[in-house]
């Protein structure tokens, strides 16, 4: 089993930065690890993910070229560095995971995860 705890999340003004947090514990570790947000509306939108061994990664076109994922294996963490947010990106953000498949690149699909953390609140606003 894996357990996935996202920090970071808070209130921060359009144009400003945040840089979120997913620590992944348990007795397993994920190929892949992704981020994806809910707003208010019916579906996750895929944000970023990255893999464990190929070091593939993806974004979502409307973070594209603002937001970039890292991982660090020695802390069991990823990273999702925010900049420029906007008022859109506002959601509440979550870690999801994705078991070995085999796959040496990762997608934005959020019916393919595994595991799911619990989420963290961003709110862009002025």
């Amino acid at each position: 089993q894996l357990q996935l705890v996202e920090s970071g999340g808070g209130l921060v003004q359009p144009g400003g930065s945040l840089r979120l947090s997913c620590i992944a514990s348990g007795s397993t570790w994920p190929t892949t690890i992704n981020w994806f947000r809910l707003a208010p509306g019916p579906e996750y939108e895929g944000v970023s993910c990255i893999h464990r061994y190929s070091a593939y990664t993806s974004y979502g076109g409307s973070v594209k070229g603002r937001f970039t994922i890292s991982r660090d294996y020695a802390k069991n963490t990823v990273y999702l560095q925010m900049n420029s947010l906007k008022e859109e990106d506002t959601a509440v953000y979550y870690c999801a995971a994705k078991s070995f498949d085999g796959a040496t690149s990762c997608s934005l699909d959020y019916t393919d995860m595994d595991y799911w953390g619990k989420g963290t609140l961003v709110t862009v606003s002025s």
